[in-house]
């Protein structure tokens, strides 16, 4: 099913389980510490500069935010995970909001957002766990591909697959700065979105 990416709109945040969204619509939910980059990612797959807000600072998107996407899905942004400065009452906030929203929530597509030069990070695996549980398909998005070289890549997707402990799970390299990945990452979106449709429809 083909979206307009760019008929995307903010509808909420969410910063308890009372808050969070229950909707008949596909959902998308995009995942991923603090620093990877995960608004500007959004922001690439939606061709918007600044939709998704980029934070000055990492730690600050502390809600789970919704976008509506062409009316036919949503775009769930969860909140960014392991950042240093936060407090341990934020940090237990995040994480029971995050257990219910993994436990009460379904979802179709789960996109799990790395940083590509590096083995991904204990709260990484933990996410990954998570995805992993729903029964939800998952795809990993390797980011900051344009910062490594193409004679290591290989050699981290491989680091990165065996530390998520994702075997089936793809994984997209993907430069929020030069748009690489996007079109296939668009693709795999647009294929869960129809999966969903279609099993509207029966």
């Amino acid at each position: 099913m083909a979206l307009n990416l760019h008929a995307a709109e903010f509808v909420k945040s969410a910063a308890s389980p009372d808050g969070l969204l229950r909707d008949f619509l596909p959902k998308v939910v995009f995942s991923g510490k603090s620093n990877v980059g995960k608004s500007s990612v959004i922001n690439k797959v939606l061709n918007r500069a600044n939709f998704a807000r980029v934070g000055a600072q990492p730690g600050k998107t502390v809600h789970v935010n919704y976008f509506k996407i062409d009316g036919k899905a949503y775009f769930v942004d969860l909140p960014g995970y392991g950042y240093a400065k936060v407090g341990k009452a934020e940090k237990e906030r995040w994480s029971r909001l995050m257990e219910y929203f993994f436990a009460n929530t379904g979802f179709n597509l789960g996109i799990l957002i790395v940083d590509c030069r590096h083995r991904p990070t204990a709260d990484d695996v933990i996410m990954a766990a998570w995805f992993r549980d729903t029964g939800a398909n998952v795809v990993v998005v390797a980011n900051k591909r344009d910062k490594v070289k193409n004679s290591e890549l290989q050699g981290n997707l491989e680091v990165i697959r065996e530390t998520l402990a994702l075997p089936e799970a793809e994984i997209i390299p993907f430069s929020a700065e030069t748009g690489e990945g996007r079109q296939r990452l668009v693709a795999v979106i647009e294929a869960a979105v129809k999966g969903s449709a279609s099993e509207k429809r029966i």
